[in-house]
């Protein structure tokens, strides 16, 4: 992913995905070429960061018997971003189980994940929410095989 052309031309790196799909975590480095107008993180290289991971960490923890699809998102900057930044996703199996059950009927369910941009010292730049979502594919039974 670190080849990716919108991660690599921002700045952006992926530090770790679990080989499980249970965490990743992304580093956004301030350079010359993603500073905003005031010399701060631009606020499209913030949310970029952030962009595809939970979609990712979800479909992945839930295997190919699920559609999983981003449907908003929304950010919110908390303070100039002025160093190195970090965001950490971590997706634990009390929520899969949880979107197990509410798609367990074939019904679509939207689920929305929150992730804090921060420096290294803690400090939060800004806060993104992402809402996906989930639905079981059709022909596909609670067990999670084909009928």
């Amino acid at each position: 992913m670190n080849l990716w052309p919108p991660f690599l031309f921002a700045g952006i790196r992926v530090l770790e995905i679990a080989d499980d799909w249970s965490r990743a975590r992304v580093m956004l480095r301030r350079h010359w070429y993603n500073r905003n107008y005031v010399g701060t993180h631009f606020g499209g290289s913030l949310f970029a960061m952030t962009d595809p991971f939970w979609m990712l960490l979800v479909m992945n923890r839930l295997g190919g018997n699920y559609i999983v699809w981003d449907k908003a998102a929304e950010i919110e900057f908390v303070a100039p971003g002025r160093a190195d930044v970090f965001a950490e996703f971590a997706i634990d199996a009390c929520v899969l189980d949880e979107i197990r059950a509410a798609t367990s009927t074939g019904e679509k369910y939207l689920r929305w994940f929150e992730t804090d941009v921060k420096t290294a010292a803690g400090d939060v730049v800004a806060r993104m929410r992402k809402q996906l979502y989930v639905r079981r594919k059709k022909g596909v039974g609670a067990a999670g095989t084909f009928c």
